[in-house]
């Protein structure tokens, strides 16, 4: 059977029945019957740990007074946006997992509302990690006047924008497809996104692929770029400084926040890169899948065990939990 034809089967499946126009058939994760259990329970425990892990640093975060710094405080952000990336893609990747192909219906709003999401996540990831540089480049490159310029309204202020330009791009993007009428109502993607609702019109959609492409190279030039930028100035203060511990310390927190940062950018440029490779297709969709997937639970493991403060007040929790018991 070509590609053609198996793409229009699902929509003739649709037609032998009468459903609602607003109802999707989604493509979900394609595994064999003998794989759905493994790949369920895999994601099962991976979506556990995504959350006990990063509600558990939120909660640290939070009883921990030593923590409270604006470089913890605005930490918080990431595990928060995980979080949101973590609830939005597998619970419903669980379902379709043990539900027959054919069968794996969603409706219109709903595919909107995970798209929403979906796009709100990818963006705050860069948006985040992006204020989250710009403290430590204060921290190291300006520390007299770190406590002046990283107050609480400074703190407030940059977690506002990270997720304020994520949610007002992202609330285009999608306004912008939302308006279209609909011929098709098949998704064939692992997860609704934008290109998949679009896909649905039989329109021009021109506006959209422009200002998609347009948000795409705004998102990632202005992220390498700050962070570059920022990267490139600590590196010039560390170089001709002295002190050992100023060093020692932003080879710390730096190292951890560049890893993690590279995580989100090799995930993003590999789901792009595919993106041009029609023939790679289902790579392209398992790769967009554990893009979004992967990173909710490195981050955590990331910062728990290389920031050191945190570590430490894991122990600290851990050793009391111990005692107490």
């Amino acid at each position: 059977m070509s590609r053609t034809d198996s793409e229009l089967l699902p929509d003739r499946r649709m037609e032998n029945h009468t459903y609602p126009n607003h109802v999707l058939l989604l493509e979900g994760l394609k595994v064999t019957q003998q794989s759905s259990y493994p790949a369920f329970i895999l994601f099962l425990i991976i979506y556990i740990f995504t959350m006990v892990a990063n509600i558990g640093l939120i909660s640290l975060i939070s009883m921990e007074r030593s923590l409270h710094q604006p470089m913890y405080i605005l930490f918080c952000n990431l595990p928060l946006n995980d979080i949101v990336g973590a609830t939005v893609m597998i619970p419903r990747l669980l379902w379709d997992i043990l539900t027959t192909a054919p069968e794996r219906y969603i409706t219109y709003t709903e595919c909107v509302i995970q798209a929403f999401y979906t796009h709100v996540y990818a963006t705050t990831s860069h948006t985040v990690l992006m204020i989250m540089a710009f403290d430590r480049y204060v921290a190291i490159c300006n520390p007299l006047r770190y406590a002046t310029i990283m107050t609480n309204k400074m703190v407030i202020r940059l977690s506002m924008s990270a997720w304020g330009v994520a949610i007002v791009l992202v609330g285009i993007l999608l306004g912008l497809t939302i308006r279209l009428s609909r011929c098709r109502s098949n998704i064939f993607n692992p997860y609704c996104d934008n290109a998949s609702l679009f896909k649905l019109s039989c329109e021009s959609v021109l506006i959209n692929n422009i200002y998609g492409l347009i948000f795409t190279v705004v998102l990632f030039v202005s992220s390498i770029g700050s962070i570059s930028l920022t990267y490139l100035k600590i590196a010039i203060v560390c170089l001709s400084s002295k002190n050992s511990s100023l060093n020692s310390k932003a080879l710390t927190t730096c190292s951890t926040h560049l890893l993690v940062y590279l995580i989100v950018l090799g995930c993003g440029f590999t789901i792009i890169v595919l993106h041009r490779f029609p023939a790679f297709a289902d790579l392209r969709k398992v790769s967009s899948l554990l893009g979004s997937v992967v990173p909710t639970c490195l981050n955590p493991i990331i910062y728990g065990l290389q920031t050191k403060e945190i570590k430490q007040r894991i122990f600290r929790v851990f050793h009391r939990a111990k005692v107490a018991a």
